[in-house]
């Protein structure tokens, strides 16, 4: 995707074009979406709807439980959706999308844009019961005793989220949107606070009774809360007579709290199951695409038949991985049923690919290895962790390939590690041209028209467009097939020197056969190598 694309209406569009093309394919042509993550994010966003209205009701109930009044309950129930619509406001103003970070943002502020309503009501009721006056006297004279508190609440709370607006790196992108909800939203609940909930109590509030009289259920609960009240409130003034002993108890249970933090382990993202799976198939080099096809079955056999009660299909693909391009390499997409089928732990993405792993293991002439996307697209390629082996002194490439090695080596004895690999293909036979810069500069041949000659005779140049029925095809120039198929062809190939004159590649260029990377990876500006694990 492109950055500030949007995944879920990118997969419509393609959908949706798709389909307006299908007619013109050929007979017997079907289309197949190997890779799609568009179907979990639209389930997380659907489950966090769900626990959002989930959490709109646990609140209006709980509420009610406490105020005992469903006029007092209706007020502070109202602010939520007036909250939540500004809210979205705010997020539109500043581009961002409706997506699983902002609403569960929006979740969490639920249990804390009712509380300025609450303080509201609650402190109207206390007025009109104690000094006898009406709600709209109770109301103005209730605000002006707690607006400075209402707004001592929403800035105390809003200080503890601000700060993660401006943190920087791949952190402060996934917190910002959320730092952005929770502050618009406890900044819109206290000016609802402070202009709707008065006027809604002063329409919509009567005189509250005493808790102390009710009965029935509410009684009960009144009662049962007057005991737990008591009980907290001896237990506390026993906690300050023995100030020390229970200082000492908190002392061991912030260390004990500080231990259990160090070893818990840490990630940066948690694991998801996006309902696929890439598996990555890597053969040694020299390796023939046949010999890669024929382990991609192996794969596509195992996942069809071990793992047919939670895998969908196989999409294979020979030629190419995340590793780079060639015959020995290749890679499948593993899309899995829907998640409403595989509601076992057995079934999830995580465990197929644990045991995929412990089968692919056997497979002899490849290295195969099942992995599940990142949490968060854009975050590498794959789940787990990722970094870079630098080539900071000027080693060499020999020198950095074994330190790699050894490095792969001590990873494979870790009991904390798993699928520690390069993330990238093994060094290759390759033909080397050496070009003697004085021969060729004494016999007139430029290096740029030695370049060329070689791109265009073993690579191709473009050279114009023409019109033929009514499209436009582009010309490439390219030496026949039969002139550039083995190493001792180089030799037939000339250069035509600034006289004009054909000079034959044997004049001023040798070449031998050698090894090297397939691609020239750096990071940071120095020679490097990327593990995953």
């Amino acid at each position: 995707l492109a950055t500030g694309a949007n995944a879920i209406s990118t997969a419509e569009a393609v959908r949706t074009t798709i389909n307006r093309l299908s007619s013109t394919f050929p007979q017997g042509v079907e289309v197949v979406y190997p890779y799609d993550t568009s179907p979990f994010v639209r389930l997380s966003i659907e489950e966090v709807v769900k626990t959002l209205a989930e959490a709109i009701v646990l609140v209006f109930l709980v509420m009610f439980i406490f105020l005992q009044n469903l006029r007092a309950t209706i007020i502070p129930t109202i602010a939520v959706p007036v909250v939540l619509l500004g809210t979205f406001g705010v997020l539109s103003f500043f581009g961002y999308s409706v997506n699983t970070l902002t609403m569960f943002a929006m979740v969490l502020a639920i249990g804390l844009l009712v509380d300025d309503a609450i303080v509201v009501v609650e402190n109207v009721e206390r007025v009109m019961q104690e000094e006898d006056l009406s709600p709209k006297e109770a109301t103005r004279k209730s605000m002006g005793e707690i607006t400075g508190a209402l707004v001592g609440i929403a800035t105390v709370l809003s200080a503890v989220f601000v700060p993660m607006a401006f943190v920087g790196g791949s952190t402060g992108i996934i917190y910002r949107q959320f730092s952005v909800t929770i502050v618009s939203a406890m900044v819109l609940s206290v000016l609802v606070a402070l202009v709707l909930t008065p006027a809604l109590c002063a329409t919509i509030l009567r005189r509250p009774k005493d808790h102390a009289t009710q009965t029935g259920p509410f009684g009960w609960f009144n009662r049962v809360f007057d005991r737990g009240t008591t009980a907290y409130r001896d237990g506390s003034h026993g906690i300050i007579n023995r100030s020390w002993r229970f200082l000492a108890v908190f002392l061991a249970i912030v260390i004990a709290m500080g231990w259990m933090f160090a070893r818990l382990p840490s990630s940066f993202l948690p694991e998801e199951d996006q309902g696929i799976l890439i598996t990555s198939v890597s053969l040694p080099v020299g390796a023939t695409q046949d010999r890669t096809e024929r382990v991609l079955a192996e794969v596509t056999d195992h996942y069809l038949k071990e793992e047919k009660d939670a895998v969908e299909g196989v999409f294979t693909a020979s030629g190419f991985g995340f590793g780079g391009a060639g015959q020995n390499v290749g890679i499948a997409f593993v899309p899995m049923k829907e998640f409403s089928q595989r509601k076992s732990p057995a079934l999830s993405a995580q465990a197929v690919a644990r045991r995929a792993m412990g089968a692919f293991s056997k497979i002899r002439d490849a290295q195969v290895f099942a992995l599940a996307p990142p949490a968060i697209q854009g975050f590498g390629n794959t789940n787990g962790f990722d970094f870079y082996l630098q080539d900071v002194n000027g080693a060499g490439h020999d020198a950095l390939i074994q330190t790699r090695n050894q490095l792969l080596a001590l990873a494979g004895q870790s009991k904390l590690l798993t699928a520690t690999r390069p993330n990238g293909q093994e060094d290759q036979p390759q033909f080397s041209v050496d070009i003697d810069q004085e021969k060729a500069s004494a016999l007139g041949v430029s290096l740029a028209d030695i370049n060329n000659t070689l791109s265009s005779a073993w690579g191709s140049d473009y050279v114009n467009d023409f019109i033929d029925r009514g499209r436009v095809k582009p010309v490439y120039m390219q030496s026949d097939a039969n002139f550039r198929m083995q190493p001792e062809d180089l030799d037939k190939w000339q250069v035509r020197n600034a006289s004009g004159a054909m000079v034959p590649f044997s004049a001023f260029a040798s070449s031998h056969w050698t090894f090297g990377s397939p691609r020239l990876e750096r990071y940071n500006g120095s020679a490097a190598v990327e593990i995953q694990g």
